[in-house]
């Protein structure tokens, strides 16, 4: 307990000396200078292609293999490649583009250098397929999820999830981009093609040799000083004198920002958020700032028709106490406007309406569960004094199959912002209190995966805990504390009047029907291959997710809901320590963002940005070389329920 209440002192201190400095005042974090900036383009990550594609009595099923590889790539043009290990070899890796309704199966091996467990952020998966944290595959085995596709529209994404060591897992190359898409979507008309551009953020440190610096060593935050967009260090993109779309990923270990497009005098641009985590929005919100905690995303589209032959700059105006202001990190990335459009087909006017037919949780005021996200206990993250090496303890909320839950969510103390990430379910963010805002018009306009909480604050969320059972993950997704053990889980409890029921189990994580397996050249013959999926597919896992929501509903409507199915473990905490501290971004106020028109423009005082207009490509990276690692001790194959 000294050493937890020691670091803590260590990170207030360090708040405290960083706040008082204006964007880092050029400090760093100890990489060498980046004199590239705006020089090199945004990459695009490849659309991943599937194997094959079958039909199972009207179901399309997609098959993709893809390898866990360490590689190189050269961040530093004048210095040595960084050692990183990602999905196929990239990073971020490749896109999967999945049309509503196909459901799919991802092969993962194992080809890396530490275990592994990947889990999709943001799909109601099975929880045998979801990336339970000690569902691991070791170097040299290969897992099949299998994924429904099977909710509206929306940016979501996949990354490790082993337990003990995601975030240097994700740091060091294990993250994607993951997007379903529909027809109802598809007829809104809104920017498609080239003009429809994910970007995801994150941050990163750097050797003298121009290898990465380990993100390990500190349990209570990472912050980087190279900002990075798809992989590339403070990137240009040239874009057309029309509307675009962007689909943006903070996919930072511990950095939230708060981003907005400047002109070259420094005013801010206006723009539309049209979506979050679970799809669309009903309508757009019109922002000039948008603030984007680690795991959450955001789909904005911007008019560039004012601004041809310009260079406008996505810049980051976070200023918070935690988060350390280092020289640079105000800066995102550029583009350059060009003079002339080449193709206006799908550039009018957004929709008014763009999803009227959200599906938000039946209304409930009873609060079901508090927890307490705090600095303290057995570990030096926990929730309610509970950490996921507890197996008999960590399961702390057991909702029934089909129910809706309100739940309090309390930042307790500790020098950093929690985002928490609820594993399966869409949440509705109901209020904010004790913090120094209330909820953004953009954050109440759609449901979430992911909640902000900054210090002090108390958030309630409502939630479907459904259409599967099953035992599932929630926890920070600031992934140095997910490893420092804020982690725990809850069981959706099988509803018996529902009449659903299946043979085989898909509730629980560690079934040893869906463990990994070593690799054979057998296994991924073709024969093989395509035995492998009919199997998965003939299960018929996701085929009755519509009726059973259905079912739920109507079972709920009359019967009601009651609590969970049993009480949860005795659990302890820890007095707050912090109250509103140190989260200062200027959408705290709640003043920069309306849901009609914005009219002030020039917020905050201009930056200076580089003006640099040349441009040169990034190198290739060249192949393997190995990067030392060691391998944290794992909690075992087992979950309690």
């Amino acid at each position: 307990m000294a050493s937890t209440f020691n670091l803590l002192a260590l990170g207030l201190a360090a708040a405290s000396q960083v706040s008082a400095q204006w964007r880092g005042a050029g400090r760093t974090a100890g990489s060498p200078a980046y004199n590239y900036m705006f020089q090199n383009a945004l990459p695009i990550p490849a659309v991943a292609v599937p194997d094959f594609t079958e039909e199972f009595g009207g179901r399309t099923v997609q098959f993709y293999t893809c390898a866990i590889e360490s590689f190189t790539k050269q961040i530093y043009p004048n210095l040595g490649p960084a050692h990183m290990t990602g999905y196929n070899g990239t990073s971020p890796g490749p896109t999967y583009v999945i049309p509503r309704g196909t459901e799919s199966i991802i092969r993962y091996l194992n080809n890396g250098e530490v275990s592994a467990a990947v889990h999709l952020h943001g799909s109601y998966t099975y929880s045998v397929w979801d990336g339970w944290a000690s569902d691991e595959m070791a170097v040299g085995q290969w897992k099949d999820c299998y994924y429904p596709n099977s909710e509206t529209a929306r940016s979501i994404w996949y990354h490790d999830h082993a337990d003990g060591h995601t975030a240097s897992d994700a740091y060091y190359g294990q993250a994607g981009v993951y997007l379903i898409t529909d027809s109802a979507e598809d007829a809104l008309g809104l920017p498609a093609g080239a003009y429809d551009v994910p970007l995801a953020l994150t941050d990163h440190s750097y050797q003298a040799n121009g290898d990465l610096a380990s993100p390990n060593g500190n349990p209570i935050n990472f912050f980087g000083d190279v900002l990075s967009v798809n992989g590339q260090p403070w990137p240009y993109m040239s874009v057309e004198p029309r509307k675009y779309r962007f689909r943006v990923f903070d996919m930072s270990l511990s950095r939230a920002y708060d981003l907005f497009f400047a002109d070259p005098s420094g005013n801010w641009i206006t723009f539309q958020v049209i979506a979050s985590d679970s799809g669309l929005f009903g309508s757009p919100v019109t922002s000039n700032d948008l603030v984007i905690a680690m795991g959450e995303r955001y789909e904005v589209v911007i008019d560039f028709s004012m601004y041809a032959g310009k260079n406008i700059t996505l810049g980051n105006n976070m200023q918070q106490a935690q988060i350390q202001e280092l020289a640079n990190t105000n800066k995102v990335m550029q583009f350059n406007v060009g003079s002339t459009v080449s193709d206006n087909s799908n550039n009018g006017a957004v929709p008014s309406t763009l999803n009227g037919n959200i599906q938000w949780p039946a209304q409930r005021t009873t609060v079901d569960h508090t927890f307490n996200f705090q600095m303290g206990g057995e570990s030096t993250w926990t929730i309610n004094g509970v950490d996921f090496s507890d197996v008999n303890n960590r399961i702390l909320a057991r909702p029934t199959q089909g129910s809706v839950q309100l739940w309090e969510l309390h930042h307790t103390g500790g020098p950093a912002v929690r985002p928490v990430h609820v594993h399966l379910v869409n949440m509705q963010v109901v209020s904010r209190t004790g913090g120094s805002r209330g909820v953004l018009p953009y954050e109440a306009a759609g449901l979430k995966d992911v909640v902000l909480l900054e210090p002090g604050e108390t958030v309630r969320v409502l939630a479907f805990f459904g259409p599967a059972n099953g035992v599932y993950m929630f926890h920070c997704h600031n992934l140095v504390h997910e490893d420092n053990t804020m982690m725990d889980a809850f069981n959706v409890t099988y509803l018996q009047e529902l009449g659903y029921d299946s043979s085989i189990d898909f509730s629980d994580p560690m079934n040893p029907q869906f463990a990994p397996q070593a690799y054979n050249d057998a296994a991924y013959a073709p024969a093989a291959l395509t035995s492998a999926v009919s199997s998965l597919a003939n299960m018929g896992a996701y085929s009755a997710f519509d009726s059973m929501a259905s079912a739920e509903a109507a079972y709920y409507a009359t019967a009601g809901y009651n609590g969970d199915a049993s009480t949860a473990p005795t659990t302890t905490t820890v007095a707050p320590s912090s109250s509103g501290y140190g989260f200062a971004s200027s959408t705290a106020t709640g003043a920069s963002t309306a849901a009609s028109a914005v009219a002030t423009q020039g917020k905050g005082k201009p930056f200076s940005a580089p003006t640099t207009t040349s441009h040169s490509a990034a190198n290739g990276p060249p192949r393997y070389t190995a990067r030392p690692t060691s391998r944290p001790g794992s909690h075992g194959r087992r979950f309690e329920a």
